[in-house]
């Protein structure tokens, strides 16, 4: 199932590189958009066990918007389809994604994206996920001080 949702997002227009380029017809045209083992953390992508179930979401951020922190406890894939996203990690670093990009996010990594041009930010996001779990998660609300 798993091999399924990866060939299914590979099946957006890709490449030889992607898949083998003798299976389409030649009219079809490919275009690669992403190939890799490891997450923007640089950690390998490990599937989660049990149940499979892929999510798949149109995001659509309005300038000035931000995502609010968070973190993916499953292996999540963006596609940018219009504007410029400021991901922040915890780590203080930030990476910018732009239109016609594609990313796979950080497992387990708090992050926020952020909107800071002046037109919606629009992206897709697969998440490769198991039944009943959620694919993002927001960090613990801080202790009441007493």
């Amino acid at each position: 199932m798993r091999t399924i949702f990866l060939l299914g997002i590979l099946a957006l227009p890709v490449s030889p590189l992607f898949a083998d380029a003798e299976a389409y017809r030649r009219e079809v045209e490919l275009k690669p958009l992403l190939k890799t083992q490891v997450d923007s953390a640089g950690k390998p992508i490990v599937y989660p066990t049990g149940c499979a179930e892929v999510t798949a979401v149109h995001v659509i951020l309005p300038p000035g918007a931000q995502t609010g922190w968070h973190k993916h406890p499953v292996p999540c894939f963006a596609y940018i389809l219009e504007g410029e996203l400021d991901v922040q990690l915890a780590s203080g670093e930030t990476k910018t994604l732009k239109a016609g990009e594609a990313y796979a996010e950080s497992v387990d990594v708090m992050h926020n994206g952020v909107n800071k041009g002046d037109a919606p930010v629009k992206l897709i996001m697969f998440a490769a996920g198991t039944c009943g779990q959620p694919y993002a998660v927001k960090p613990p609300a801080p202790a009441e001080a007493k």
